[in-house]
């Protein structure tokens, strides 16, 4: 929501940016990653796709817990990790889905952007 008054421009038809709504739509934004990498015929992981996953209710573990099975990689947590995490358990997730912090909006805009322009 904090980008969806500014104008970042298209990829073909569609927005560059797109806000698939809260935790509780993670479940339809994994829908939309698997058929776009489907219709590419490439790994869902391999799509200039980020996700940012608001850490606000516990109810967001389940949806992290799903995205790791899946093995959904490059996933942003914040405002702040979960407590929980012990630090063997971050550099494990860490080193293996390169689960990273959220910190800025401008920041993370700015990161969420060169990664989209770069491909």
């Amino acid at each position: 929501y904090r980008f969806n008054d500014l104008e970042l421009g298209n990829i073909g038809p569609f927005p560059r940016l797109m806000d698939m709504g809260q935790y509780n739509d993670a479940y339809s934004a994994i829908k939309v990653a698997v058929a776009l990498a489907d219709a590419f015929g490439c790994g869902v992981n391999d799509l200039p796709l980020s996700m940012v996953l608001s850490w606000y209710e516990q109810k967001a573990v389940c949806i992290l817990l799903t995205l790791l099975h899946l093995g959904i990689k490059n996933i942003k947590l914040g405002p702040t990790l979960p407590a929980f995490l012990s630090k063997n358990v971050l550099n494990y997730l860490v080193e293996h889905f390169a689960i990273a912090s959220t910190t800025t909006p401008e920041a993370d805009l700015a990161e969420l952007l060169n990664k989209i322009n770069k491909n």
